[in-house]
């Protein structure tokens, strides 16, 4: 178990390594045609490749990461109860808004994501609805476990509280996120129509926390008697995922789309709840053993 430990680390470590070298190339050497001249051949060709499959990789390393960290903390089936539907519903959902529009608004996706699964959605967008969405879903829940027992008479608030807040967790993301992939100056998607929330249409966030509540609602009808305890070392891995996300869109909103409005939003709509949430789940449960958490489960140190 301790080798998945360390795996884990690398995975997040190198994800978030992946982040900053992306921040590097967008914002220091694209927009300088000179220093990219000054790369040398075989540097131009790194380049080139690193803008091509950065994303790809970035996306797979925070896929992996995550997956380990589902798999140790809570297990084979709440790992595989949660990634399965989320996967193929954020997949369905995304191949419905890519061909009809129907729930985010038209947009479409360019090349720099993967290879595209029916020609419209990159295999990784769903990957990325997993991890963001299981860190979003497990920081709503660790917190709402904490002070709602299953056993008491406001149980079924458990399940229904983490959806909501998880979703509106995940759609915090999506403020900034949007405004640095689609209007940047290496542009990974892009909108059918220019929207009012700063060229994104107000209904894609409609779409996000339903895509989001809809495969979160899954995951909690199979995990409705499975409390959610976390250690807060556990919590940190999760608070991490989340704010390193957020970073790298908002560094890249605010300095190549020159937007502070949207990420302020994820700010206080994101990452204060998410350190609120963190900070409630760790005061009622302190310092959890690994036997209270599960049989399988390791604290992240």
């Amino acid at each position: 178990m301790k080798q998945l430990v360390n795996l884990q680390r690398f995975f997040l470590v190198s994800h978030i390594l992946a982040f900053v070298f992306g921040l590097a190339g967008l914002l220091i050497v694209l927009p300088n045609p000179e220093l990219l001249a000054s790369l040398g051949t075989l540097g131009q060709k790194a380049f080139g490749w690193s803008m091509s499959g950065g994303g790809v990789i970035n996306i797979l390393l925070g896929t992996v990461a995550v997956a380990i960290f589902a798999y140790r903390t809570l297990g084979v089936w709440q790992w595989l109860t949660f990634m399965i539907p989320a996967i193929f519903l954020s997949l369905g959902s995304e191949l419905l808004g890519t061909s009809t529009g129907f729930p985010f608004g038209e947009y479409g996706y360019l090349s720099s994501l993967g290879y595209k699964i029916g020609g419209l959605v990159p295999f990784t967008v769903p990957l990325s609805w997993f991890y963001m969405g299981f860190t979003c879903y497990l920081l709503a829940r660790c917190a709402i476990d904490a002070t709602i027992k299953p056993g008491s008479p406001f149980g079924f608030l458990r399940l229904v509280l983490g959806v909501i807040i998880g979703a509106l967790l995940l759609t915090s993301w999506d403020f900034a996120l949007d405004p640095a992939m689609s209007q940047s100056a290496y542009p990974f998607w892009h909108f059918g129509q220019v929207g009012s929330f700063f060229g994104t249409p107000y209904r894609n966030f409609l779409g996000w926390i339903a895509t989001g509540a809809l495969f979160m609602t899954v995951a909690a009808l199979f995990w409705q008697k499975t409390p959610i305890v976390l250690s807060r070392p556990q919590l940190g891995f999760l608070l991490v995922v989340y704010t390193s996300n957020i970073a790298f869109s908002a560094v890249i909103t605010v300095i190549s789309a020159g937007l502070g409005i949207p990420v302020g939003l994820s700010v206080l709509l994101g990452v204060i709840p998410a350190l609120i949430l963190c900070w409630m789940a760790s005061l009622v449960n302190g310092e959890v053993s690994t036997e209270k958490t599960s049989p399988s489960s390791l604290a992240f140190k």
